[in-house]
């Protein structure tokens, strides 16, 4: 873990930090925002209709809170962009593989994949398909929905001539956790609804930081003969925001959370504008820890001889488990691409 001091300076500096309002032009693309229904997934969703996005999906736990989304946007932006409604339960394994498969099926291109669905609780959240629920939800269920859409995201780079994104929202927490489980002999089964709660979510962010830089760094190798990967992975962290998120934590009397959060916070909206700061952040954003729309280093122990043995680590058992959920679809990582590296979006 960072030392207090070193890791406080850094949260300043990227929470002071300017967020431009995102201006690059989405028109003919189609882009997945899971978690869309409020906070940052909802006010980027909102922008990329603005910046005129032929199709988003907007993937939601609720699809009522997912129609008033809709309907929000539709009444607040000008655009032509066809909105629609995907049910999505990252609690649920059979949910994520039907949303992926109604995907491959009906999507003809993807372009964006804005993985910002997660969830926050430091009190025992209970388990979901055998593993602790925040681990389900923010890590295992997140990375079985983005290997199952690489497929269409290579072909989307070959038949379209651009350069898919797939951005994963991180945490400034990931600096803070001392992740005591890295030393089980099965990491990701040391998690349980006790145990060290004050630090789950931040671990489950560094997971999904450790386990985007190994996804960026297996898909150019499988890339090697061709260029670089088509597909552009990168997560982005979008600073401390006045977001539903934190609802539970305020409700439990985390009250210097609660004022530093009041005093610093960005809004969900200015924390929207880091996220889409990453998917459009081209080639240069590729396997990097995007912080509050600026690439930057992510936490010393990510970059440590140990953390890169983890990194390894964390991988293979991912590999294992979501192979167990869905046979082979690690071999999705692995299949070269239908061709050389494309221009963005």
């Amino acid at each position: 873990m960072i030392k207090p001091i070193t890791a406080a300076w850094h949260f300043l500096q990227a929470q002071l930090r300017p967020l431009p309002v995102p201006t690059k032009s989405y028109a003919g693309c189609t882009v997945i925002v899971t978690g869309a229904n409020g906070g940052l997934g909802f006010e980027a969703a909102r922008h990329f209709a603005r910046l005129g996005a032929a199709r988003l999906i907007l993937a939601c736990r609720s699809t009522e809170r997912g129609e008033a989304a809709k309907a929000d946007i539709e009444s607040s932006v000008t655009t032509s962009t066809a909105i629609e409604v995907w049910p999505l339960d990252l609690c649920s394994f059979d949910s994520v593989r039907a949303f992926c498969r109604r995907a491959e099926s009906e999507l003809e291109r993807l372009d964006v994949l804005l993985e910002n669905a997660a969830m926050l609780s430091i009190t025992p959240a209970g388990m979901a398909e055998g593993y602790e629920m925040q681990v389900t939800t923010n890590v295992i269920s997140t990375f079985l929905t983005v290997l199952m859409l690489l497929p269409l995201m290579k072909r989307t780079a070959a038949k379209f001539n651009v350069e898919p994104a797939v951005t994963v929202v991180g945490s400034e927490g990931h600096f803070w956790t001392r992740f005591v489980e890295k030393n089980q002999p099965r990491i990701f089964e040391a998690f349980r609804p006790g145990g060290a709660l004050q630090e789950r979510y931040m671990t489950t962010k560094l997971l999904d930081i450790l386990i985007m830089r190994e996804l960026a760094a297996q898909l150019d190798a499988a890339s090697a003969s061709a260029g670089a990967s088509p597909i552009v992975v990168n997560a982005a962290n979008p600073g401390l925001c006045k977001s539903s998120l934190f609802r539970n934590v305020f409700l439990i009397g985390q009250f210097f959370l609660a004022i530093l959060t009041f005093v610093l916070g960005h809004t969900s909206e200015q924390g929207a504008r880091a996220l889409l700061a990453a998917a459009a952040g081209g080639r240069e954003t590729h396997g990097k820890y995007v912080d509050c729309g600026k690439v930057d280093d992510p936490s010393p122990f990510v970059l440590s001889k140990e953390g890169k043995v983890v990194q390894k680590r964390v991988w293979d058992e991912l590999m294992e488990i979501l192979d167990g959920i869905e046979p082979g679809v690690s071999a999705n990582v692995k299949q070269a691409p239908l061709s050389a590296m494309a221009t963005s979006c």
